[in-house]
């Protein structure tokens, strides 16, 4: 009776240690008596005693692998340090656990060898400039190489490119020299551009003097052209009132000898008198005389 209990005890026992479950993100490679026997996804799984193993559990998530600086050799023989990051993810567990030993040394091998043969194709200014070239050409060798141990490299990225300090100085003093050629070509457009503003200011004061000038002209014309108007229809309105008024002839004749006083005011070194005017500044000097007589 009591091994009957002893045996269902231990049933019992065995059967809750073999109770597995697979986590999310999780996969089992299961083995029976040494194979493989088949990969345990996520859910609740019951292995055989004894003769069931878990030979592997394998992450499923994207995982990150930071390599250590490699030593490469441009086309133009220069050599420097290059370090890389490589972003992968397992897709198949029973490939990643029975494919290659140590796969994440395979990787780093794998990958310094492809960077190696990647930028001995290209020069220095190449390499420095052509980082999404090269993550792409390492990601699909990669990708590639290791797709028989279900393994899928999803990207890859330079890190760091670390040239010999030689040569970082002389980029330092290039980039130096180049933004001093542009400070300097910023520097004499600037000058140009204010020589241009100022060119074009004294431009823009001269006309707007000349403009002025010729107004002014314009309207010093226009007013002596309006006084003249003015004197001009002065001379017909007195001239009107002389008509209406129906004068004499000796009036008339006294208005010439005004005229003829005007005309002669100093400017005239002779002057012509008609012979109806002088009849009467003669008919005026004997009027004179009679009244000075009296």
């Amino acid at each position: 009776m009591w091994i009957w209990i002893i045996l269902g005890f231990i049933a019992i026992v065995l059967v809750f240690t073999n109770i597995r479950v697979v986590p999310q993100a999780k996969a089992y490679v299961i083995e029976r008596l040494g194979a493989y026997n088949g990969t345990w996804e996520t859910g609740l799984h019951v292995k055989i005693p004894l003769i069931d193993k878990i030979a592997s559990v394998v992450s499923l998530k994207e995982r990150v692998a930071d390599f250590a600086p490699q030593p490469v050799i441009t086309k133009d023989n220069v050599t420097m340090q290059i370090d890389t990051v490589v972003y992968y993810q397992i897709t198949d567990p029973k490939l990643y656990t029975y494919g290659i030993e140590r796969p994440m040394t395979a990787i780093e091998n794998l990958t310094a060898t492809t960077l190696r043969n990647i930028i001995g194709d290209l020069e220095l200014d190449d390499t420095l400039t052509s980082r999404d070239l090269i993550n792409a050409k390492m990601r699909s060798i990669l990708d590639e190489a290791t797709d028989p141990w279900g393994i899928k490299v999803n990207r890859v990225e330079v890190k760091n490119i670390m040239p010999p300090k030689d040569i970082q100085d002389a980029m330092e003093k290039q980039m130096r020299a180049e933004r001093e050629r542009r400070e300097a070509i910023l520097r004499a457009e600037g000058e140009k551009k204010s020589q241009i503003l100022i060119a074009e200011g004294e431009k823009e004061a001269a006309i707007l003097r000349a403009e002025a000038a010729k107004e002014a002209a314009i309207r010093k014309a226009e007013g002596e052209a309006q006084a003249i108007l003015e004197v001009q229809k002065a001379i017909a309105e007195g001239v009107r009132m002389l008509n209406e008024a129906n004068p004499s002839q000796a009036v008339l004749a006294l208005r010439g000898l005004e005229a003829l006083k005007d005309v002669a005011d100093g400017k005239a070194t002779k002057i012509i008198i008609p012979s109806e005017i002088q009849g009467l500044a003669g008919l005026a000097t004997a009027l004179t005389e009679i009244v000075k007589k009296e």
